[in-house]
């Protein structure tokens, strides 16, 4: 069992127009008579990558890829803080990717992704599940408040020093020892997001610097105990790519994704009829398996398979396991 394909260029690419200025990148690879696939990245804010392209069969899937709005190749790019944020929502993500999927003349497609990308393609496939033919999801999540309160907060007590550090970086959310007292017994993150949001965009470009190594390093230590991946996964990042994942992370998360708390696990009746299959890590710190769980029991055409080897970063073997089903959905 393999777990990628060879390298493939895109046969076509280009520039989607989405409104109030925004540009989203878009590729096509494989087989332009295959059946379609949508890769839908994570972060928010990361950007695709070619390795995306080599979990799918060329010779039977047409697979599209695309970075969300002002990460990747999309433009204008969060790095610049002259970028304005308004108009990047969930929602409007969702409208990019039917405006892609009317652009490119598909009815229907696949939707493969993970992390922040398995809240994206929920969020899509539930507002549009008659577009939807399975949906392949390797890291579940869902952002509800909890989940972050849990990431930036929460599993600080498994790395007390980098959560220190990490809340160090923002005084200002914290306000008194006494209140960092509370918080941590009250299990609430405070204001700690959305401090890291207003210094991520600050004027000032020492201030972005630091609130981005901050955000970074603290992402790092939650992954450091996972055997597989780079050791520095978020600060090895080229500078660019760093800023614009800090500056759409801490948006999102501290507007709660604009999501309405568990409305993806609650609305997973929409699923219906979708065939799913989630696999998660079962060393996953960030994203712990409980999340995962809920929504499988939430949708009865998923299946849940719990990869012991792996964290939020994956395996060889979560790479396998999703190669496998999509070779399986790719003769449906």
């Amino acid at each position: 069992m393999t777990d990628r394909y060879p390298p493939i260029e895109p046969y076509e690419h280009g520039m989607l127009d989405v409104g109030h200025g925004n540009l989203v990148y878009w590729e096509a690879c494989g087989n332009p008579a295959g059946k379609p696939a949508l890769v839908v990245h994570g972060g928010p804010g990361s950007g695709c990558s070619a390795g995306w392209r080599q979990l799918f069969d060329p010779e039977r899937y047409r697979v599209v890829l695309f970075d969300q709005r002002n990460c990747g190749r999309s433009t204008p790019h969060a790095a610049d803080p002259e970028t304005d944020l308004t108009h990047n929502t969930t929602w409007q993500l969702i409208a990019d990717m039917e405006q892609l999927r009317e652009h490119l003349d598909i009815e229907r497609w696949l939707l493969h992704g993970g992390s922040w990308g398995s809240t994206l393609i929920l969020a899509y496939a539930e507002t549009h599940p008659e577009r939807v033919s399975e949906i392949v999801i390797a890291g579940v999540t869902t952002t509800r408040r909890s989940e972050t309160d849990w990431l930036y907060r929460g599993v600080g007590r498994f790395f007390p020093e980098a959560w220190d550090r990490f809340v160090a970086g923002v005084p200002e959310a914290m306000g008194s020892p006494l209140l960092e007292r509370q918080l941590r017994a009250r299990g609430s993150a405070g204001d700690v997001v959305g401090a890291y949001a207003r210094r991520a965009a600050d004027p000032d470009p020492v201030v972005r610097a630091k609130a981005t190594a901050d955000w970074c390093a603290w992402e790092d230590a939650v992954l450091s105990a996972e055997p597989h991946g780079s050791a520095h996964p978020y600060s090895d990042r080229p500078s660019a790519a760093r800023t614009a994942l800090v500056r759409i992370c801490s948006h999102y998360f501290s507007n709660g994704a604009w999501l309405e708390e568990g409305a993806l696990l609650r609305d997973a009746g929409r699923l219906k009829g979708i065939p799913g299959a989630l696999f998660h890590g079962l060393l996953d710190m960030s994203s712990p398996l409980d999340t995962a769980w809920e929504l499988a029991r939430a949708w009865p055409d998923a299946s849940l398979t719990v990869i012991e080897d792996a964290g939020h970063k994956g395996s060889a073997s979560t790479r396998a396991q999703v190669v496998a089903v999509l070779d399986r959905f790719a003769r449906v």
